[in-house]
Formats: structure tokens, C-alpha cells, sequence
């Protein structure tokens, strides 16, 4: 009896804990399905950011949550969306298709944002010239692209950069890639850019030069924090295996 008590002590105590702040109630089934374990996760996922407090608590709480139930974020934008069609929940919609990979989901989306008063919005442009670069329709994503260099400064970032060289690489037009891959390599936060300037410079031939800018990759994923270091090392792994590694 000690036994069964002690080892559902920690669901039951979870379980009081989602009762009484309104957590949603999948909670209760995972406890009665995984017990200690299910209780474990739950702790992990939310109690614990509650009582530490602070960004890494928070970072860690979320991807626990990400973790259990990928498509949290999805639903709750898709109801948002049928309750108040705006423009706002419809471009959160989109961005949380393409969390999940699904781009041509996220692509309708924002083909549906990109039309009258919104026509401009560098946001909005961004975001849907993202989703088409990632269905390799780079004609679209160029003139996307384009449309947001006219619009001055805002097209101008490094990250627009970097798409711009994304577009370039897919219509074969290296040389313009490569000026674009070099500008926006050492300026973008983040892997990204330097591990897709590797894999294009791997691509196109230049191993010697692909090797110093994975070196550079190297250097910095063993500065970037534990708990941060899972999505910037999908980037390293990327020129990686660009290179054969």
C-alpha cells in the first residue's frame, strides 16, 4: 500500500496542480498513463519555470512543451484565426505551420496576407518569401524579394540577404549568391547563414574555403549555451554533411 502511494504520490499532486490553475486537462491522462514519469515531465515542463523564473527556466519549460505536444501552438492559432480573422492571427497561423514544416500550409497563408492594404508590409513579404524559398519556387521568392528591396532600408537586413542568396543558388545564378552568402555570413545571428554559405561553397567547389567556414562554425556552436545549442547545431550539422563529414 506504501508502495502505490508513493508511486502515484507525484501524478496526483501534479494532477491537483493542473486543477487548480486551469492547465489543460490532457495533463490528467498522461498521469494516469505514465505516472512518475508523466508527473516527471509535467514538473519539468511547467512547475519548474514557475518557481525558478528567469530566460533559461523559460527557454527550457517551453521546449519541454514543445517536446510533449508540437502542434500546441498550431491549434491554439487556428482557433484564434476562426474566432478573429484577422491579419495578425492569420500571419500567426502561418508562422506556426512553418514550425511544423508545413510550408505549404504556411505559404497559403501568407499568399492570403500579401494582398491589398498589406501588400507592402515588409513582415508580411518576409514571411511568404520564406515559405517559397522552402518549396524551392525561387522565380516567386525573388520577386517577393524584390518587392521589399523597393520598399528601401527594410530590404536591406542581412537576413533579406540571406534569402535573396537562397533565391540566387536556386536559380543558378552563383555569382550572385556568393556576394549575398558572404554579406550576410558574418552578420546574421545564429548558424544559419555561415552553415549555408559552407554548403554552398561545397556545392560550387570550393572545399579549402568550405573547411575555413566550417572551422568558424565549429568555433562557435562551443560558445553557445547547453540549452540553446540543439537548434544551432541542426545548422552545423547541415554543412556537415555538405561536406561530407
Amino acid at each position: 500500500m506504501l508502495y502505490l502511494i508513493a508511486y502515484y504520490l507525484p501524478a496526483l499532486l501534479c494532477g491537483i496542480h493542473v486543477v487548480r490553475t486551469g492547465r489543460e486537462l490532457y495533463w490528467l491522462w498522461i498521469f494516469v498513463i505514465a505516472g512518475p514519469l508523466g508527473a516527471a515531465i509535467y514538473f519539468i515542463a511547467i512547475i519548474a519555470p514557475e518557481l525558478m523564473g528567469g530566460r533559461t527556466a523559460r527557454t527550457v519549460g517551453k521546449a519541454a512543451r514543445k517536446a510533449l505536444d508540437p502542434e500546441r501552438d498550431y491549434r491554439a492559432a487556428m482557433r484564434a484565426l476562426e474566432d478573429t480573422p484577422t491579419i495578425g492571427n492569420r500571419m500567426k497561423l502561418a508562422q506556426a505551420a512553418a514550425a511544423l514544416g508545413r510550408w505549404d500550409d504556411s505559404e497559403a497563408q501568407w499568399a492570403q496576407c500579401v494582398t491589398g492594404h498589406w501588400a507592402e508590409d515588409p513582415a508580411i513579404l518576409m514571411g511568404h518569401a520564406n515559405a517559397l524559398l522552402e518549396l524551392s519556387r525561387w522565380d516567386e521568392a525573388l520577386k517577393r524579394l524584390e518587392q521589399m528591396k523597393a520598399l528601401g532600408r527594410e530590404g536591406e537586413t542581412p537576413s533579406v540577404v540571406l534569402a535573396f542568396a537562397r533565391a540566387y543558388e536556386g536559380l543558378g545564378r552563383n555569382t550572385e549568391a556568393d556576394e549575398a552568402y558572404r554579406f550576410a555570413a558574418d552578420r546574421v545571428p545564429g548558424l544559419e547563414s555561415g552553415a549555408r554559405y559552407v554548403a554552398f561553397m561545397a556545392k560550387t567547389g570550393r572545399r579549402e574555403d568550405a573547411e575555413i567556414g566550417m572551422g568558424e562554425i565549429e568555433r562557435r556552436l562551443a560558445k553557445i549555451a547547453g540549452p540553446l545549442r540543439g537548434e544551432a547545431r541542426v545548422w552545423r550539422d547541415m554543412a556537415a554533411k555538405a561536406l561530407g563529414r
